[in-house]
């Protein structure tokens, strides 16, 4: 069930993303749907290897570098899903920063699930 609502919660912030930036383009829910699932995919496999490639001068720019990463990741997502696009790398860019910071505030607001403990 939490998958879900994370699932949903990050088509919800792609949505709003569209919404701020402009050159950022999602033509609706279904698409946000199958962009979140798509971006994800990405993520678990090109952003992770890009990710650990990149971690020198990701540390060398304090962790500012994560977003060029995670625009990247969003360009590609944007190839492969109909009606998520993507105009240009800094929309790309500034999409992942208000992404990171939305999801941010989403996490924030979810209930966490306290962990039972045995006495």
């Amino acid at each position: 069930m939490r998958m879900i609502v994370n699932w949903l919660l990050s088509a919800i912030a792609l949505l709003i993303v569209a919404y701020i930036v402009p050159g950022f383009h999602v033509s609706g829910i279904f698409a946000a749907l199958i962009a979140a699932v798509v971006i994800g995919l990405i993520n678990a496999t090109i952003g992770l290897f890009l990710k650990v490639v990149t971690f020198p001068l990701t540390v060398l720019t304090l962790g500012i570098f994560w977003f060029v990463v995670n625009a990247i990741v969003l360009k590609l997502a944007s190839m492969f899903v109909p009606g998520f696009n993507i105009y240009g790398f800094a929309p790309a860019f500034w999409g992942a920063i208000i992404l990171a910071l939305i999801n941010m505030i989403f996490r924030w607001l979810m209930p966490h699930k306290e962990e039972a403990r045995e006495y």
